[in-house]
């Protein structure tokens, strides 16, 4: 298929466009790079560099393009920002989200899958968490990408855009060309290899008194490898509606701490210091749908293998990406 790939420059996008070209698709990357990386782009896809907020920008670049799919991965992606420019993450996620599905329209593309997220629920009910949970999102980053899904049922139900929307848990691990690097890391891997990295003293730890065994935030972690193969199960035609993606096994901040000190074979001191407002004690997906309707099956589930290949990429670019 001809793909576009809004994003394609950030972390999930760049292996997603990779294992998308690996299965014979024609990639173009649209990406303004205020988040991405350049060389994060695989060689093989045409790169077009965003410009959003210039009128018909988007749209210009999907008639161009003439997609037969769109994956949409931009968006601004940080909990603790949104809370404080909540304007930001209604204009990107929300304000542009909507100028790529007119364009979609416009264009007649067939398919859009989007990367949502576990976000949208909120604190669940239950765990592991299924797709009919009520969705509370108590940030405003949660809130635009539920906004989103919303847009997409109603352009479904209008227009007829067939769509599916991934609700991500904890995107981790790297391929060979491409990992996690981001100008402001919030999350807990890359962040605690920092330490055997020499880019950092101690990790710190949000929490000990948590209802879980040893008392620290459990989470879902998906490898990024995994995640891109559910991407390009969802091209399929007749393939729709909403999944979590996650693997359905949860690991505790120690216990990820405990693997990677086991993985690069060097101690990492841990500093403990008080809850963050709302995390929840334990984040953990069900992912029964994906497999059963779209017959994704991850190849690594362990946190082991997720931490192998995030530290083997973070060895052979300790600084990230130029630029």
């Amino acid at each position: 298929m001809n793909v576009l790939v809004t994003g394609g420059a950030g972390y999930i996008g760049s292996v997603c466009t990779e294992e998308l070209l690996n299965a014979g698709h024609t990639v173009t990357v649209y990406d303004n790079l205020t988040e991405g990386h350049r060389s994060a782009v695989d060689s093989r896809a045409r790169f077009i560099l965003g410009r959003p907020e210039e009128d018909k920008n988007i749209l210009n670049a999907v008639m161009e393009t003439r997609p037969e799919a769109i994956l949409h991965f931009a968006a601004s992606a940080l909990v603790g920002e949104s809370m404080t420019n909540p304007a930001k993450y209604f204009h990107n996620n929300v304000t542009n989200g909507l100028k790529l599905l007119e364009a979609a329209v416009a264009a007649g593309v067939k398919k859009f899958v989007f990367s949502s997220t576990c976000a949208t629920y909120g604190p669940p009910d239950r765990v592991p968490m299924t797709e009919d949970l009520p969705q509370r999102p108590i940030n405003p980053y949660g809130e635009s990408k539920l906004m989103f899904e919303k847009m997409l049922l109603w352009f479904q139900q209008l227009h007829g855009l067939e769509f599916v929307a991934f609700r991500y848990f904890n995107a981790a691990g790297a391929s060979e060309k491409f990992g996690e690097h981001h100008r402001i890391e919030t999350h807990l891997i890359p962040n605690v290899l920092k330490v055997p990295l020499g880019q950092a003293r101690q990790v710190e730890i949000y929490g000990t008194d948590y209802p879980t065994p040893d008392g620290t935030c459990i989470r879902d972690y998906i490898h990024i490898y995994d995640l891109a193969q559910a991407h390009i199960l969802a091209l399929a035609p007749g393939k729709q509606g909403f999944f979590n993606l996650g693997n359905g096994d949860g690991y505790s901040v120690r216990e990820v701490i405990e693997t990677c000190e086991r993985i690069t074979g060097q101690r990492i001191p841990a500093i403990e210091k008080p809850r963050r407002p709302g995390d929840p004690p334990k984040l953990v997906a069900g992912a029964a749908k994906a497999v059963s309707e779209l017959g994704w099956k991850p190849r690594f589930p362990k946190l082991h293998d997720i931490v192998s290949t995030a530290w083997a990429w973070h060895q052979r670019h300790p600084n990230g990406y130029p630029g």
